[in-house]
C-alpha cells in the first residue's frame, strides 16, 4: 500500500466493527509478560507497532502466540514470568517505530539483572529520550544515549541494577513517560509517586490495577508501590481505538446524508476529548449504551455518527494533550468548519512519527486549504473546499490517514505517496472505508 489515490465520496454509510485500541494492546503484551502465568487478550491488535512489543519480549525469553479468532479480531496468549523472568537477549532489541514500545519497555528493563541494547528506525532514533531517561536515573538506572545538543535519542543502552522510589512532578504532558515511570516502579524499593500537569491517558494504571498492582490515583497523583508478583486477570478484552475510528467519525461528519455505526469503540473518559470537541462543532455524534460495557476496566460502546454542517472551535493549549493524536484529523475537519479554528500550542505534534504541523500545513495548502503555523499555534479558516492533489504521508501514519479522509472531501482525485506506514496502527483502514464509503 505504498500509494493510495482518493476520489469526492458522497457518503459514509454502514456499521464497522472499531480495530483494537493500539496503547491499551501494547500495555497489554508488556505487563502481562511480567504477570504470574497465562493471560489471554480477546481482541488484540496485530499491527506494526505490537509486533515490535512482541518481538522483544519473545527475545527475552517470554512465550508469546497470536491467533485469529474471526475476520478482525486476534486474542493474544502470554504466558507470564513475573517481574524477574525475562531473561537478556542475545542480541540487541529492535523497536522499529514503535515509540510506545520504546518508552515503556525502557523502564521495566532499568529494574532488570541485565544490560539491554534498544535500537529504531530512523524515524523514531531522532524522537527525545531524555524526558524518561532523567526520571529514571533519578530512581537509580544506568542509561546510556546518542546525545545530540544535549538531548539524547535512541539507540539506548540499559544498564539493569536495583532501583528506588522517586516523587516526580511531571514536566511534559505525556502519557508515555508516566507508564514508563509507573513500571519501573514495580522494581523499586519504596512508594514511587508522580504528579501530572494534567490528567493523561490513564491506560496503564487501569491496566495495573487489573493485575493487582498497589497502585493509588487521586487526581493528577499516582502512587504505586513495589510489588512481589503481579496476578494475572486470566482473561480481558481489549476495546475499539478511539483514535483510529477517528477518521471515520470526522469523515461521516463532513459529508452530508452519512449515517455509520461504530462499534466497541473505547471510551476511557481521557481519550474521548475528541468527541467532546467535535460536538462542540457540532457534529451529530451518539453513544449508544450497552450496559456492562462502559463498566469494564476499559469502558466501551457502540457510538453512531451522521453528517452535520460544523463551526469554527478553539483548542486551548490545555485540551491539546487530550487530544494530540486526534490533531491532524481535527485539522481536516477544521478546513471545513464555518469560521477560523485555532489549535494553541500545538508543539508536541513535532515529536511524533514525524513533525505534524509541518506535515498538515504542507499538504493541505497543496489541496488549497486556508491554513498557517504561528509559533504552533494552528490557524485554519475554513474555505468549505479543497481540491485534490498529490500529498506525501511523510512515514507518519495519521498523517498518512488524515489525508486519505481529506481527499474523500476534495474535488477531483487524491493521491497520497507512502501509505505503508498506515500498518503501523490501523492495517485493515482501507478495506474498511472502501466497505463504508459510497462515491459520488
Amino acid at each position: 500500500m505504498q500509494t493510495v489515490k482518493i476520489k469526492k465520496a458522497k457518503k459514509l454509510k454502514g456499521v464497522c466493527i472499531a480495530p483494537p485500541d493500539k496503547s491499551v494492546s501494547q500495555r497489554a503484551v508488556l505487563i502481562s509478560a511480567l504477570s504470574n502465568g497465562q493471560v489471554r487478550v480477546d481482541n488484540f491488535l496485530d499491527c506494526d507497532d505490537c509486533r515490535r512489543a512482541i518481538d522483544a519480549l519473545r527475545s527475552m525469553g517470554i512465550k508469546i502466540s497470536l491467533k485469529k479468532t474471526a475476520s478482525y479480531v486476534d486474542t493474544l496468549f502470554v504466558h507470564g514470568k513475573g517481574l524477574q523472568g525475562l531473561k537478556k537477549a542475545r542480541h540487541d532489541l529492535y523497536i522499529g517505530n514503535s515509540g510506545t514500545t520504546m518508552r515503556l519497555i525502557t523502564g521495566i528493563l532499568a529494574g532488570q539483572d541485565f544490560k539491554s541494547v534498544l535500537s529504531a528506525d530512523s524515524s523514531l532514533s531522532v524522537r527525545p529520550m531524555k524526558r524518561i531517561t532523567i526520571p529514571l536515573k533519578a530512581m537509580g538506572a544506568r542509561i546510556k544515549a546518542r546525545i545530540k545538543a544535549k538531548q539524547e535519542y535512541p539507540p539506548l543502552i540499559i544498564y539493569g541494577r536495583d532501583l528506588k522510589s522517586i516523587s516526580y512532578s511531571m514536566p511534559v504532558k505525556s502519557a508515555q513517560v508516566k507508564s514508563c515511570i509507573l513500571l519501573a516502579a514495580l522494581f523499586a524499593q519504596g512508594t514511587t509517586r508522580v504528579k501530572e500537569q494534567i490528567k493523561t491517558r490513564d491506560h496503564t494504571e487501569r491496566m495495573l490495577r487489573l493485575f493487582k498492582a498497589g497502585i493509588c490515583v487521586k487526581g493528577l497523583n499516582v502512587s504505586i508501590k513495589k510489588v512481589k508478583v503481579l496476578k494475572s486477570p486470566k482473561r480481558f478484552f481489549v476495546p475499539g481505538d478511539i483514535s483510529s475510528v477517528a477518521f471515520f467519525i470526522v469523515g461521516a461528519t463532513l459529508l452530508k446524508g452519512s449515517s455509520l455505526k461504530l462499534k466497541r469503540v473505547g471510551l476511557n473518559p481521557t481519550r474521548i476529548y475528541l468527541l467532546k470537541i467535535l460536538k462542540r462543532m457540532g457534529a451529530k455524534i451518539e453513544i449508544l449504551k450497552t450496559g456492562a460495557n462502559l463498566k469494564a476496566f476499559e469502558p466501551y460502546a457502540d457510538i453512531r455518527v451522521l453528517g452535520a454542517a460544523l463551526k469554527a472551535t478553539t483548542i486551548k493549549e490545555n485540551e491539546v494533550a487530550y487530544c494530540i493524536d486526534e490533531l491532524p484529523i481535527l485539522c481536516v475537519a477544521a478546513c471545513f468548519a464555518k469560521g477560523i479554528t485555532k489549535i494553541i500550542n500545538a508543539g508536541e505534534l513535532r515529536v511524533k512519527e514525524t513533525d505534524r504541523i509541518y506535515s498538515m500545513v504542507t499538504n493541505l495548502r497543496k489541496m488549497g486549504a486556508d491554513i498557517k503555523n504561528e509559533d504552533n499555534n494552528l490557524i485554519i479558516n475554513g474555505t468549505g473546499v479543497l481540491f485534490g492533489a498529490q500529498v506525501e504521508s511523510f512515514g507518519d501514519h495519521r498523517t498518512a490517514m488524515s489525508m486519505i479522509i481529506a481527499g474523500l472531501m476534495a474535488s477531483g482525485q487524491t493521491t497520497v505517496k507512502n501509505c505503508s506506514c498506515i500498518n503501523k496502527s490501523f492495517p485493515e483502514f482501507m478495506k474498511i472505508l472502501k466497505n463504508i464509503t459510497e462515491l459520488t
